[in-house]
């Protein structure tokens, strides 16, 4: 089992869940069924999940739904805890460089304020 948490910056925002809140109500629903299946499914297939070459550990969360595609990065605390960072829809077949970039910074931010706990 896997849980998926939603990064927050240091003011308490959520850029997942923005993300979210900026999609209709059957393409949000699309997003929490896959973030569902990557909870409770012993093997994720790489349709839904998957790691990004050429990252330091950065994730992708797929959803596909109609003509639209729409990526969650993030990165594993552990075993089995996912923290999604950002969301964006995909128009291309490449992830956009500062997508990851962004990503990156924030897992950065993320292990610094655990560090200090």
């Amino acid at each position: 089992m896997r849980t998926v948490n939603f990064y927050r910056t240091e003011s308490g925002q959520s850029p997942i869940e923005d993300f979210l809140n900026s999609l209709s109500g059957k393409q949000a629903q699309k997003v929490v069924w896959v973030l569902r299946l990557i909870e409770e499914l012993d093997v994720v297939p790489s349709q839904y999940l998957k790691k990004l070459v050429n990252t330091k550990d950065i994730w992708e969360v797929r959803v596909q739904f109609g003509g639209n595609i729409f990526r969650l990065l993030g990165f594993f605390d552990g075993p089995s805890l996912l923290i999604l960072t950002n969301g964006f829809a995909k128009k291309s077949q490449k992830t956009p460089r500062q997508e990851i970039a962004l990503a990156t910074q924030r897992k950065k931010k993320y292990l610094l304020r655990k560090r200090r706990i």
